[in-house]
């Protein structure tokens, strides 16, 4: 296996939880900072040679929680185990309402070199519905200064809200688009088991929206942003040209990468390790020099060919066949033949021998696909 040239790292803290969350995180408990960094001080113990990273990705929870004292001690604290390369793509996420001119200054002085913003909407009714505690004018506030330090940044955007409708979702292309950033990732709406969100939908209090309307809404966004000359390059993901996510491209593309904190996952190429999603237990047993690991996923060659073949289609550039032989040593009809042939024939799928790419067609129901290709792994 190669080593490792991507690290994430997760910072479990929020202001605040939101109603569809599910990640890993504690809201309200700053408390628990000075917990956090010791447990991931000793997490860090497992780097015996200094990791060289092209890429970087502080996600959460919200990193800018820490503020700019806090972005400055986990920086320092990362310095002797993870160093990044010469022109490594450094991410950070971020909530609107923490970008300020001294977390600014700070996350430049760290290395920073892109941000990603958890925006959701431009829109207040929006932003009411999805039970975030920013307003339209802090995404705006936070781009321009974000822009006027020379960061990148993401904007992240949510579709089949509650109650939302197709021109709101239009307005908020038409938003998004003149704040200028060059990226933006669009997710629709999960009723994830365990959130608020899904409790509320049991009890007939939220709606989930209709079908035909979550997928007019991701082709509207489709139109809009090609249009405007951004490339979709993923599922969610679209980009001006030279401005794709580095860091996620190494996990499509199944590279290995390292992870720390509660909930991070690693992966060696066929081995996915997920640190306990439990902040607390991660904490008390990293601390303890006891085992903080979670789930534990060991793929066998084809189980892990069959998941780069999935993660493959999900980008725009396809899946390449002789690529995809060399790095998994399995053939790609050998994998999936049947499957891409059946795809293929209902306008789901391109294939021109060389290439398998889903169509737009095929993207939007992408996920119903999979079990085609995931489903022999399994028997």
């Amino acid at each position: 296996m190669n080593a490792p040239r991507s690290v994430y790292v997760h910072v479990p803290f929020c202001r605040h939880r939101c109603g569809y969350c599910d990640f890993t995180l504690v809201a309200g408990r700053d408390d628990l900072v000075d917990r956090y960094v010791a447990a991931l001080a000793r997490e860090l113990e497992r780097v015996l040679e200094p990791l060289e990273a092209d890429t970087l990705y502080l996600g959460g929870g919200t990193p800018s929680h820490l503020g700019p004292d806090g972005l400055r001690r986990l920086f320092g604290l990362l310095q002797d185990r993870v160093r990044p390369a010469a022109g490594a793509e450094i991410t950070m996420e971020a909530n609107p309402n923490d970008v300020a001119g001294p977390l600014v200054a700070a996350a430049v002085a760290c290395g920073v070199t892109r941000v990603s913003l958890g925006a959701q909407s431009l829109d207040a009714a929006t932003l009411r519905a999805l039970d975030r505690d920013h307003a339209p004018d802090d995404v705006r506030r936070a781009v321009d200064l974000l822009r006027a330090a020379g960061l990148a940044v993401n904007v992240d955007l949510m579709t089949a809200a509650p109650g939302q409708s197709l021109t709101a979702v239009e307005a908020d292309l038409a938003a998004v688009l003149a704040l200028g950033a060059p990226h933006v990732s669009v997710y629709c709406l999960t009723w994830e088991k365990g959130t608020r969100f899904e409790a509320l939908l049991r009890r007939g209090d939220l709606h989930a929206a209709e079908e035909t309307l979550e997928r007019a809404m991701m082709e509207a966004t489709i139109d809009r942003l090609e249009a405007a000359g951004f490339e979709h390059y993923e599922v969610s993901n679209f980009a001006r040209p030279g401005h794709r996510c580095r860091h996620n491209e190494a996990y499509w593309d199944c590279r290995p990468w390292e992870a720390f904190g509660p909930g991070a996952a690693r992966f060696d190429g066929r081995t996915r390790i997920t640190n306990h999603r439990g902040t607390l237990t991660w904490m008390s047993r990293a601390l303890a020099g006891e085992d903080f690991s979670g789930d534990v996923d060991a793929m066998t060659d084809e189980e892990a060919a069959r998941e780069r073949l999935v993660v493959g289609l999900r980008r725009r550039d396809g899946v390449d066949r002789a690529v995809f032989r060399a790095a998994s040593g399995f053939a790609l009809d050998e994998i999936a033949g049947e499957a891409i042939r059946r795809w293929t024939e209902a306008g789901l799928a391109t294939d021109d021998g060389r290439h398998v790419r889903l169509t737009r067609a095929g993207l939007l129901v992408s996920d119903a696909l999979w079990a085609d290709v995931l489903r022999v792994a399994s028997r």
